[in-house]
């Protein structure tokens, strides 16, 4: 737990303090879009932080404040997307996890939405909060977007 707060610390530290252009490890994702709250600093997350965030094993960002992580739908091509690419797992992998980590640590997994829109109006209206939408979805004041980077 502790190396993962320290993950998305650093990440977050860096982020924040890095000039633009600078960050050469910086990953396209195509196939959707990391959204915070406003008030979460930085401008990018290590793919491990957010790995983290969303597999439960830390539940702060870099500062201490509390991170809310928010799921999509596991029926949502973008679920799917992120589960792969971020997580490295299946539906049903990312499943079994959370049966386990429900069942031995009493963490409990992110609040799931049913579109882009719900997961919008949790991220604009919950401090802390990160979720992904979709890649052409239009983000609103009050969401910013953030880049992933290995």
């Amino acid at each position: 737990m502790r190396l993962a707060r320290e993950l998305v610390l650093v990440g977050v530290i860096l982020g924040a303090a890095a000039a633009p252009g600078t960050i050469a490890a910086t990953t396209t994702t195509p196939e959707f879009q990391v959204v915070v709250h406003p008030s979460v600093k930085g401008t990018w997350i290590s793919r491990a932080s957010l790995q983290a965030l969303f597999t439960g094993q830390t539940d702060r960002w870099g500062d201490k404040a509390v991170a809310k992580p928010v799921d999509q739908s596991m029926k949502t091509p973008v679920r799917h997307a992120f589960t792969s690419s971020v997580l490295g797992l299946s539906i049903g992998g990312i499943q079994r996890l959370w049966q386990d980590r429900v069942a031995v640590q009493r963490v409990f997994p992110p609040p799931i939405k049913s579109s882009d829109a719900e997961v919008l109006a949790f991220v604009a209206g919950t401090t802390g909060a990160v979720g992904y939408v979709g890649p052409d979805t239009a983000i609103p004041e009050g969401v910013k977007v953030i880049s992933v980077v290995d």
